[in-house]
């Protein structure tokens, strides 16, 4: 046993020493660094991550080495490919050159059965999508949106001085989604789902380190949770489906049921499992969750530091609201008229992206920028770096709504839904659920800050450090 020992202390840290200088060695023409051996330079990206300032991760990089730089982050050999040029190349060779790729925090928080790649299936699972989230659909969402969200209002913000926007809004957020894309309704079921979710939501985005109280492990915890629970979800809804009470085209979960029944059937491969089902539901609820709970949180925080764009958005909300009758819900004609509103939620997007970017992974050897990416290397892309250019926006820290008139801003510049085949299939969920909640709180309320200087945080995306406390002032009339 003490051989065994002396033998493990040696032959240990000589194998760590020598692949670490095998993968740090190894020839590259691209220019850049790797860093430091086995973290390379993640401690510098996720500083500058939970900063806020992301952005400068890529400036620093781009003004020493180009438009093309490695570096190494998560443990993996990574190219960041700077600018417009960099997000259309990236976009435009989906699944020819390039293909998505998860880094393994991911990959635990939304595990699969018998070593499935969550790659291959968020593939499939994508496939099942469009007759839900497309906009021909989302157009029948918008009612059950705006119904939803006044009796959220009127249960608890009316009759309230003040509130506490971040956790009122995520509740809201959350409720839907589940609602809507698993037809869960019930309070019990909802807060069973509600109570572990920020914690699974967290882990996506945390160094992958499984040690009892890191946030990677409270997020796996949490997210085994979710899974028994929509593995609940799904069992009933099976029943349903058999005895006629439930159809195959009522939400996506029926839809997803009968689809991969289907696929199981036909196909030799590993079936798609519950547990599987489960876990894809689950990335569908943080992918929506994320994008819409902050970009409303800091619809409000803007608004509240620029009332002259407050009084713009208020004058199209309320022309919209006078032209309905009393207590008539708000549908797609009422959304288009809604420009100004979108360009203050884009330019909202713009400033405080819901996401820290997306990642890729070469399939093959190419070409880009005069240097050879290696097959198998990562690629990453943030959506920052364009977006809080004053290259591309001229005075990016100023908040500037016009900057979306005409014809907006160049293209591949603002890409906070990505682009090219893996645009975000929830965009235009995202843009009426976001409208619908400007709708009804500004033709509602006025409001000023509690904490006039309070800080953003990001963790492990962007928001207030307080919650955002408000004071609300109600208008005469009410929508």
């Amino acid at each position: 046993m003490d051989t065994l020992l002396l033998v493990s202390s040696i032959l240990v840290p000589t194998l760590t020493i020598f692949f670490a200088h095998r993968f740090f060695t190894q020839k590259s023409s691209i220019p850049g660094s790797y860093g430091w051996p086995l973290i390379g330079e993640s401690i510098d990206y996720f500083k500058k991550l939970r900063s806020g300032t992301n952005e400068k991760f890529v400036m620093q990089r781009k003004k020493l080495f180009g438009n093309v730089f490695k570096t190494s982050i998560l443990g993996e050999k990574m190219a960041f490919f700077c600018g417009p040029e960099g997000n259309k190349f990236l976009f435009s060779n989906e699944n020819k050159l390039v293909e998505v790729w998860w880094p393994s925090s991911v990959e635990s928080i939304i595990k699969k059965s018998d070593n499935k790649s969550v790659t291959v299936e968020s593939a499939k699972v994508r496939q099942l999508l469009p007759p839900f989230l497309r906009a021909h659909a989302v157009k029948n969402y918008i009612a059950d949106m705006d119904s939803e969200l006044r009796q959220h209002l009127e249960d608890y913000w009316s009759g309230h001085d003040e509130v506490e926007v971040c956790p009122f809004v995520a509740k809201y957020t959350f409720a839907l989604a589940v609602k809507l894309l698993l037809g869960v309704r019930d309070g019990t079921e909802l807060e069973k789902l509600a109570k572990p979710f920020v914690e699974a939501a967290g882990g996506i985005i945390a160094i992958p380190i499984n040690v009892p109280g890191t946030r990677f492990n409270r997020g796996v915890k949490a997210s085994n949770q979710i899974r028994e629970v929509i593995i609940g979800i799904i069992a009933q809804r099976r029943k349903d489906l058999a005895d006629g009470t439930a159809t195959a085209t009522q939400d996506l979960l029926s839809h997803m049921i009968a689809e991969v029944d289907k696929r199981n059937e036909e196909s030799d491969g590993a079936p798609t499992t519950d547990g599987d089902m489960s876990s894809d539901l689950l990335g569908l609820l943080i992918g929506g969750y994320d994008t819409i709970n902050t970009t409303v949180v800091f619809i409000m925080m803007m608004l509240v530091d620029h009332p002259d764009v407050y009084q713009e958005v208020l004058k199209e909300q309320m022309e919209i609201a006078k032209e309905k009758p009393t207590g008539e819900l708000l549908n797609w004609d009422d959304l288009r008229k809604m420009k100004y509103s979108w360009n203050v939620a884009c330019e909202v997007l713009r400033m405080r992206p819901p996401t820290v970017g997306a990642f890729r992974v070469a399939k093959t050897d190419f070409t880009y920028g005069g240097f050879t990416i290696p097959k198998g290397w990562k690629l990453h892309y943030i959506p920052h770096f364009t977006q809080r250019n004053a290259e591309y926006f001229p005075n990016p820290e100023k908040f500037d709504p016009s900057r979306f008139e005409g014809a907006g801003p160049a293209p591949y510049t603002f890409v906070p839904f990505g682009g090219g085949a893996r645009m975000c299939p929830g965009n235009e969920y995202a843009r009426a659920e976001i409208l619908v909640f400007m709708y009804n709180i500004i033709t509602r309320y006025n409001w000023q800050r509690l904490i006039p200087d309070e800080k953003v945080v990001i963790d492990p995306l962007p928001r207030p450090v307080h919650g955002l406390p408000i004071k609300l002032i109600p208008h005469n009339t009410k929508a």
